[in-house]
């Protein structure tokens, strides 16, 4: 019998939150009650207060009872069943945002690696209610958003310190590809360092900072010194003039193109192009 499940979202829903509540609920399962196999299109982290089941993900299968929880990771086939005499009762709660991935990977909770164990008096015994009580409350959504953030950092936290912080290493070589390739993606477009920061799931300060101690300049300096080496090749293989060459890198302003390119390569873009030709291929 389902105890209460609530779907719980925010006006700006589709807007790319570094992290985003989507829904949560609690259910007090009948015996051999199962979902699946199937797939969740969010993470879903699973906390059982009293009872057991089985939960399938992968070749693997997992035995689980009070004080265990399991995450759902977005995409995957999963399958769980209460156990037919003991059957379990439990909360969950499901977000998507920028920061969910890595958050998930500084956690340690994977698809090969989804179970996880918390103490009943943890906040992870009482989200369920807690959220209950943001529904009604002035700027509740922040507070409930606060919740999710707080189950992010027990998750964290329960880890060992050297455990988390050589994964937290490890997770910043991620971070350095997935502004990369944000910026291998988009350079053409307005991007600022807002939106590469968002896109690799950090703030924009400590990203910058990574840069920094990886390539020895900022994210700014690298996405302008990523424009000014495309902008060369533009000018070096193609009949594209100066002003299309500067839309084609993101400046809408060639004059400004010119300016920060002749800043970066010491010269302006048609004496380097003059150059170029008479050095050839």
């Amino acid at each position: 019998m389902p105890l209460n499940h609530t779907i719980y979202t925010h006006s700006d829903a589709h807007q790319p939150l570094d992290l985003h509540l989507l829904f949560f609920g609690k259910e007090e399962c009948l015996p051999g009650h199962a979902w699946g196999p199937g797939i969740r299109d969010a993470y879903i982290l699973h906390y059982i207060h009293a009872g057991t089941g089985t939960l399938r993900i992968g070749d693997a299968e997992y035995h689980l009872g009070h004080g265990q929880g399991f995450l759902i990771p977005p995409d995957t086939i999963v399958q769980y069943e209460a156990d037919p005499v003991e059957p379990w009762v439990y909360s969950w709660i499901g977000f998507r945002g920028l920061q969910a991935l890595s958050l998930m990977e500084r956690s340690q909770l994977t698809v090969s690696s989804p179970v996880y164990r918390m103490h009943p008096e943890s906040i992870f015994g009482s989200f369920y209610e807690r959220l209950l009580e943001t529904a009604n409350q002035p700027a509740g959504d922040i507070q409930a958003q606060g919740i999710l953030y707080q189950l992010m950092y027990t998750l964290i936290a329960r880890l060992p310190v050297h455990t988390a912080a050589a994964h937290h290493s490890r997770s910043k070589e991620s971070h350095i590809r997935q502004a990369i390739e944000y910026i291998e993606n988009s350079y053409s477009q307005k991007i600022s360092v807002l939106d590469i920061s968002q896109a690799a799931g950090l703030d924009r300060t400590y990203l910058s900072s990574l840069f920094k101690a990886r390539f020895g300049m900022s994210l700014q300096a690298f996405m302008l010194e990523y424009r000014m080496n495309r902008a060369v090749e533009l000018l070096h293989h193609t009949d594209l003039s100066v002003s299309e060459v500067s839309r084609s890198v993101g400046y809408e302003d060639p004059f400004l193109f010119s300016k920060m390119f002749k800043k970066i390569k010491g010269a302006s873009p048609r004496r380097l192009r003059e150059e170029l030709l008479q050095t050839g291929p």
